[in-house]
């Protein structure tokens, strides 16, 4: 018989066990803090750690030797990449603490083929857009599906599943707030059929994504074809060998959303107590939601055995006759037998330009009287654009492959006072954007899309930024079609903690970018960084080593960063061709004076091209603006007040643009948009002139008069309802006395 413990032993008995309590959730919370952090390796590692199957327990004899090899030793490459990347990340902290930061370069990857997938004679192409099963994993077991290797059968079969639509964010779908908010991995899968056809053409056939945030994992029938780090950029695997023809097929995708301080963007994750346990939380400074998913389309297509790879474009022009130069690259090294038939239709289809080219694969398409790409308000005719057809084979043979593409010819050309298309000088009138919308998140919709076009053209803008990432594919082509320039930016924003690691990443995210851009006219302009903290001394090293690739990459166009820091701060803008600065004079700072806007913008503006003498754009300003809300006199968060922002920026520019050095203005934002939760965000970002369904502000009818009263065309294309009547012109108003010009 054991005797009751008396009231202090119980109370110390239950320390005890509160103590021990503690230490295993401690302990919990070591484990997933670790998981997470090692998660990028584990990632990298798993194409070489898992043994390839199929669906009968067999490994395939046709993959290639490489893939063999790298099977052979997966616990000795595990054990040396761990520790590898713990030595080096010690020598890392040293080296930076004794000497600072130092990076090095030349070891940056190379991106190969994803030209956009068509229809042809010789293509074919299947999209797999439509449901989808999905599982959310266990947050706090985020390499769960990995162990038990959910990819080798339905997914069904390991967890319950809901349906997903593709392309679209996962977060808003439901009504679960774990799964809004969820932090780790996600998995999808659906089942395909493949024509049999496929199988006796000899063609090669591939999987692309258009965009999955922001780790993603592919397996088809079992078998790893790809992974892929960095949202919002395509990629893309070839299956030919592991896909089932005339048969079903089953694809498999592992998405991670967690961002840390290597990727691009950065973000942190930790883990916090909750009422019934733990929970891992990702924080991150950028002021967007973190949407998450497969967010653009899914795409199977064949192309021949020899096939044309890739297709880089530069166009110019002199007096009236237009040229494009073209280099295109196959996918063979044989090429002496090679010819390329290149052909340029304008939009009426009639064909105005030929060329041919053997071996090298290059030449010169020219036309006799070009019609050139201008920017919309800019010419009676923007955004024209031709047909480019090139027809690859061999002599006295039939056809190997025929690829079509858009191409718009323009001349881009600037300096510290101008820029210029086509000889001209150019003022931009422009917005900072989010693809975002209600329920679908990031994913892409066309009839979205459709009416954000709309919408820029009736408020008269001709530019906008791609704000904070890179834009659907889609949208770079209604960009080219509609005559609007793009300040194409990667996905760098609140750049900080600088490393080598991140460098790279960084790096990666910008060559992605351009190979897949480069071709578009509407791109004028790339963006290495939003908002980066480049008030900090290594900012200097790490920005010069990206603007120098960028430059490497493409010199034909300029680099800018939206700079956030002051001008005497700042670091980084002696690396770039613009200086773009954001400002939120009467909000962020000295919020409600209005009388504190316009001599601080002016001022700004000139310290900027004082201290680099270079161009320079406003990228960011605005004001919270709550729809439905007027207050007189105009208060803050009012639509009112918003209007009267606007006006008094507008004061600034008009000062600014008479000293020749002052080249755009980009309103924050086109359309409100959802951010994370804060006190601070009534249901998101409201500083569109838009609200999040499209429907205009006060301040967007201000701006759209402002805009289309600057367009370069005149008055004569001003829209009929641009101004509403209200009383008969006096007859000193019609003698043109007494006008206010924009």
């Amino acid at each position: 018989m054991v005797a009751p413990c008396s009231g202090g032993e119980q109370k110390l008995l239950q320390q005890q066990r509160d103590s021990e309590r503690r230490k295993r959730r401690l302990e919990k919370l070591r484990r997933i803090q670790l998981d997470h952090q090692n998660r990028l390796i584990v990632i990298a590692c798993i194409g070489d750690m898992e043994t390839v199957v199929v669906e009968d327990g067999t490994e395939p004899q046709d993959k290639p030797e490489q893939q063999q090899r790298g099977r052979k030793k997966p616990k000795r490459l595990l054990l040396y990449t761990v520790v590898t990347f713990v030595v080096l990340g010690m020598i890392g902290r040293m080296v930076n603490v004794v000497f600072g930061v130092m990076y090095t370069s030349g070891n940056e990857s190379s991106t190969e083929g994803l030209l956009y997938p068509i229809e042809s004679e010789t293509r074919e192409l299947k999209k797999l857009d439509g449901m989808w099963n999905f599982v959310r994993s266990d947050s706090n077991n985020p390499s769960q599906g990995i162990r038990e290797k959910w990819y080798t059968d339905d997914l069904a079969r390991f967890r319950r599943t809901i349906g997903m639509p593709v392309p679209s964010s996962y977060n808003d779908v439901t009504e679960d707030a774990t799964l809004r908010d969820h932090v780790g991995t996600v998995w999808y899968d659906r089942k395909f059929f493949v024509p049999k056809a496929w199988s006796t053409s000899g063609d090669r056939v591939f999987i692309r994504f258009g965009s999955v945030h922001y780790d993603a994992i592919v397996w088809i029938n079992g078998v790893q074809v790809v992974k892929h780090e960095i949202g919002h950029l395509p990629f893309e695997a070839e299956v030919t060998n592991v896909l089932k023809y005339g048969a079903e097929n089953r694809i498999t995708v592992l998405c991670d959303n967690v961002l840390l301080q290597v990727t691009i963007p950065q973000g942190k994750v930790e883990n916090q107590a909750i009422d019934n346990g733990v929970e891992l939380v990702q924080s991150y400074t950028f002021d967007f939601f973190n949407y998450a998913g497969i967010h653009r389309s899914v795409v199977l297509y064949t192309v021949p055995q020899v096939h044309i790879k890739d297709v880089v474009i530069h166009t110019g022009y002199e007096g009236e006759k237009g040229y494009v130069d073209y280099q295109v690259t196959t996918s063979t090294n044989e090429t002496e037998n090679l010819q390329l038939r290149v052909k340029l239709y304008d939009r009426n289809g009639t064909l105005v330009g030929t060329d041919e080219a053997e071996s090298k694969l290059q030449g010169t398409v020219g036309i006799p009287e070009v019609k050139l790409w201008w920017p919309y308000l800019m010419d009676p005719e923007p955004g024209y654009l031709y047909t480019m057809e090139i027809t690859m084979g061999k002599a006295n043979e039939p056809v190997l492959d025929v690829y079509r593409m858009k191409v718009g010819i323009r001349t881009l050309e600037w300096n510290n006072t101008s820029f210029l298309i086509n000889g001209k000088p150019i003022y931009f009138r422009g917005f900072g954007r989010h693809e975002d919308s209600d329920i679908r998140g990031k994913g892409l919709d066309l009839a979205l899309l459709t009416k954000d076009f709309n919408l820029l053209k009736w408020v008269g803008a001709n530019a906008y930024r791609t704000s904070h990432y890179p834009y659907s594919e889609e949208s770079m082509q209604f960009a080219d079609e509609h005559g609007i320039m793009i300040i194409d930016e990667c996905p760098s924003v609140d750049t900080e903690n600088y490393s080598q690691i991140l460098l790279q990443k960084h790096k990666s995210s910008i060559e992605q970018l351009i190979h897949r851009d480069r071709n578009h006219p509407s791109v004028v302009m790339w963006s290495i960084a939003n908002e980066p903290r480049t008030g900090k001394m290594e900012s200097d090293a790490y920005f010069a080593a990206v603007a120098q690739y960028t430059k490497q990459l493409d010199p034909t166009r300029p680099i800018t960063a939206a700079i956030a820091v002051t001008v005497s701060q700042d670091y980084a803008g002696q690396h770039l061709d613009i200086i773009s600065f954001n400002r939120y004079n009467a909000w962020y700072a000295n919020s409600g004076k209005l009388n504190m806007i316009t001599n601080r913008v002016i001022e700004e503006a000139q310290a900027w091209n004082k201290k680099y003498n270079k161009l320079i754009l406003m990228s960011e300003y605005g004001a919270d603006t709550q729809e439905g809300l007027h207050t007189l006199p105009a208060y803050i968060w009012s639509e009112d007040y918003q209007t009267r922002v606007f006006s008094q920026h507008f004061k600034a520019f008009d000062a600014l643009r008479k000293q020749h050095f002052f080249i755009g203005e980009f309103v924050w934002n086109f359309a409100d948009f959802k951010t994370a939760q804060t006190y601070t965000r009534v249901g998101g970002n409201k500083k569109g002139i838009f609200t999040r369904n499209r429907q205009p502000k006060a301040a967007a009818y201000l701006l759209r008069q402002r805009y289309h009263a600057l367009g370069e065309l005149g008055k004569s294309y001003l829209p009929k309802d641009l101004f509403l009547y209200t009383a008969p012109e006096t007859d000193q108003e019609a003698d043109g006395c007494d006008k206010t010009e924009l």
